[in-house]
């Protein structure tokens, strides 16, 4: 199993929004809503910021022993846990959701990511350590975004009644099923048999989908030194209980982002994170429902539970678990818990964090360097082959099928089928034309630049009849753009975005990990292919 990387500047791959684009480049405009830059002297800046900040180093390293009790793990992970409770210890960090079996290959590039960049910056401060973590984000309720992954152009959905946050969700046997799916779909490939028995090993009836995840991902990464932190915990959110009463009681986390995203607006952007008037969930059993103020009552919206202000109070005191924060309170939670230095998400997320920096510094907690995850577009021996036959490179594949077949058409085509000097030369016709007519009498100017338009409107008809004419003799090759193109741009969308790494892992078995991880990036931020060759 041999592969060849190449870059690409992600402005050349037209995949990605402007303020993500902008904030790779770092525009004047977009620096002020960081914290500090994407390098190694905006981690430096962060490290020194997190040195002066207390943080819970004791009861995050006890929480993860009680999570990592009885569970294989690596010597790597162990220590890095342990690590943790120096102060010369700092965290990269990345979240995401738990999918179901991972979800879409963004979501193993973002966990490799973390693990890469914490590797480099032990290489430039080995007087320091850092430690890789993937952080659960399994209080999501999101199921339709969370219940499918797509392998080889199938997709897979989970159905089920349970509602509530996802990884509170239990194993049933409809989604036991989609592993027996899989079993049959990837049974043929080299590894498809070692893939699904991994599926069948941590994803069993009765365990709840972050438990899942936490040993699934613990299998695939601990080898790399990635800790997995579940912050749906009483313990941890109890460090939270200030921030939360806060927010009960005085609502000033809206009032702030909202300023900021104002601020964005101005500046040409358009804000992503939509805040609310309390940003907490009420979590308990299957219930994940935001919390309203209503005439002095708390109210749990489209459920029948309320509370009078001293008895939501008095929850928050006994149960802080059962307070859930949203996407504006979540990465105050994160980073007030873990003694993070960079960030790792995806273009939304870098996107609504940069809402977020005065919030920080509201609540007084290190804002981290913001760094956008890595992207690979995987590209198998076949679609190379086809895609070299067909005279193209895969930094071409960007493109759409449309500007691919029209750029091979004007390549190979022995005829030429643009009438640019044909339109020139009526032009030239028409001008003569109207200074004759003219001369003989002005109101004939406006009739002859008529038949002008008209003439040329025909010629062009006729250009794109002749295109469309000569298009039809490259059928095959046509049919091949749209098979490369549906194969590595599934929906003309990123491969990364859609398909799910059990394909790739029954092809190439676990070695692909470390090849991704072999071509990940750090602090560079460009686009990689990963070629199979």
């Amino acid at each position: 199993m041999n592969f060849s990387s190449t870059r690409v500047p992600y402005r050349k791959t037209g995949a990605f929004s402007g303020i993500v684009l902008d904030y790779i480049d770092q525009t004047e405009a977009i620096r002020a809503f960081a914290a500090a830059v994407p390098s190694v002297k905006g981690i430096e800046k962060i490290m020194t910021a997190r040195k002066a900040f207390a943080g819970n180093r004791q009861t995050v390293v006890n929480e993860l022993l009680k999570q990592y009790a009885g569970t294989a793990t690596s010597d790597l992970v162990k220590s890095n846990i342990q690590s943790l409770l120096s102060d010369t210890t700092f965290t990269v960090t990345t979240a995401h959701q738990n999918n179901i079996f991972t979800g879409p290959l963004y979501f193993i590039y973002k966990l490799l990511h973390a693990v890469k960049l914490a590797a480099t910056l032990q290489e430039l401060y080995p007087e320091n350590r850092f430690v890789p973590v993937y952080y659960i984000g399994s209080e999501d309720a999101d199921f339709e975004e969370l219940n499918h992954i797509q392998v080889a152009g199938d997709k897979l959905e989970w159905n089920t009644t349970q509602q509530g946050a996802v990884g509170r969700m239990k194993i049933d046997k409809s989604l036991l099923q989609l592993i027996d799916k899989m079993e049959g779909m990837l049974g043929v490939l080299p590894h498809g048999a070692e893939m699904t028995g991994l599926l069948r090993k941590y994803y069993t009836a009765g365990k709840t989908i972050q438990e899942a995840t936490f040993h699934f991902v613990n299998e695939l990464f601990a080898s790399f030194g990635l800790v997995v932190l579940i912050p749906d915990n009483e313990a941890l959110k109890r460090t939270m209980i200030p921030v939360f009463r806060e927010e009960l009681l005085e609502q000033r986390a809206a009032a702030i982002v909202n300023e900021t995203a104002e601020r964005l607006e101005k500046a040409g952007y358009k804000a992503q994170a939509r805040t609310r008037a309390i940003n907490l969930f009420y979590l308990k059993d299957d219930i994940r429902n935001r919390i309203e103020l209503r005439d002095d009552i708390y109210q749990v919206v489209d459920t029948s539970l309320s509370f009078t202000r001293d008895e939501i109070l008095a929850e928050l005191e006994l149960h802080p678990d059962r307070f859930s924060p949203n996407v504006i309170l979540r990465g105050i939670y994160q980073e007030t818990l873990l003694p993070d230095v960079a960030f790792i998400g995806g273009g939304g997320e870098t996107a609504y964090w940069l809402q977020l920096k005065e919030l920080f510094e509201h609540y007084h907690v290190p804002f981290p360097v913001l760094v956008l995850r890595n992207s690979f577009l995987l590209v198998e021996k076949k679609w190379q082959a086809m895609t070299s036959r067909l005279g193209f490179t895969n930094e071409d594949l960007f493109e759409s099928g449309e500007q691919l077949l029209n750029r091979l058409v004007q390549r190979e085509s022995k005829l030429d089928t643009r009438l640019n000097g044909s339109i020139s030369t009526l032009e030239h016709f028409y001008e003569g034309l109207q200074q004759q007519a003219v001369a003989i009498d002005p109101t004939l100017g406006k009739h002859v630049e008529s038949l002008q338009a008209k003439s040329i409107r025909h010629l062009l008809e006729l250009e794109k009849k002749m295109g469309r004419a000569e298009k039809r003799k490259f059928n095959d090759q046509r049919r091949q753009i749209e098979a490369i193109r549906q194969q590595l741009f599934p929906g003309n969308g990123l491969q990364e975005r859609v398909e799910n790494i059990s394909y790739f892992y029954a092809k190439w078995g676990r070695g692909i990990l470390q090849q991704l991880y072999a071509a990940s990036l750090s602090l560079e931020q460009e686009f990689v292919i990963l070629q199979e060759v």
